[in-house]
């Protein structure tokens, strides 16, 4: 890794990937620039250490570029972005499934990143690719079809129609639907990011289990609502607009969380 490490982090900055984006290129830095907004004093400080003077947003959708590498060194990553589980009857239910997950995937990945992030021994380029690595798969957590089911791959199997082109619900609510809105990601977070303390405290409460559950929860009813062959538009747009717009600000908040508590 740390052989690649320059190479890489150079010339696949601006690299195109055949793979679905998680959020999109527009979902993922409002994501990460909430999370900016909401980072304790030591936190930034560390973090400006490892990231220079380039802002989170900068590096949010690095682990998506990297799919376009053909030598295989980052194949292994692939897994990390979701987390696939059958929908359960309850929170127990989903976190016993969620722990008994064989191989790398989002859950056990994020904790792994936390992990080596905290580690002292962890040299300074491992660190600064965890934590780019961390950054992005907090933002892929919110996106619900990240924590969606196997047999359709999140619902990259699931072929709808948007406005009349052909595409899957996956790369409906990786991109479609944020970009919509045709917000700039920093003019998207300063609308999106207006809650109270006491509200994002809310927000950030509870464990990354329960707020993998939450996503999940609303993966479900998406599936629900959204079967293969729809044909979505304005009211598509109009159902789903507000929770999209929910998981944007609460993967910016959580992030912040987990960072926070990390440093």
């Amino acid at each position: 890794m740390k052989r690649i490490y320059s190479k890489f982090l150079l010339l696949t900055f601006f690299a195109f990937s055949v793979y679905s984006y998680a959020w999109g290129l527009t979902g993922h830095r409002v994501i990460a620039e909430i999370a900016e907004n909401h980072l304790s004093g030591k936190a930034r400080k560390e973090i400006r250490k490892m990231l220079g003077q380039e802002r989170m947003a900068y590096w949010a959708n690095w682990p998506d570029f990297i799919k376009s590498d053909t030598t295989g060194v980052w194949k292994q990553a692939s897994a990390w972005h979701y987390v696939n589980i059958d929908p359960k009857a309850d929170f127990v239910a989903f976190e016993k499934d969620l722990k008994a997950q064989a191989g790398a995937n989002l859950y056990s990945q994020i904790k792994v990143l936390s992990s080596q992030i905290k580690d002292e021994k962890t040299s300074e380029k491992d660190r600064k690719i965890a934590l780019i690595f961390l950054i992005h798969m907090m933002g892929d957590l919110a996106q619900p079809m990240h924590a969606g089911r196997a047999e359709d791959l999140g619902g990259n199997k699931i072929n709808v129609t948007y406005f009349g082109d052909k595409t899957n619900l996956h790369s409906v609510w990786d991109g479609k639907l944020v970009d919509s809105q045709k917000y700039s990601y920093t003019e998207y977070a300063k609308l999106l990011d207006i809650k109270s303390k006491e509200e994002v405290k809310q927000i950030q409460a509870g464990t990354l289990e329960t707020w993998l559950y939450d996503s999940h929860q609303i993966a479900n009813k998406i599936y629900a609502q959204t079967p293969d062959g729809s044909k979505l538009s304005y009211d598509y747009q109009y159902k789903f607009n507000d929770t999209m717009e929910r998981q944007l600000l609460y993967g910016g908040l959580r992030l912040a969380k987990l960072l926070n508590d990390l440093f």
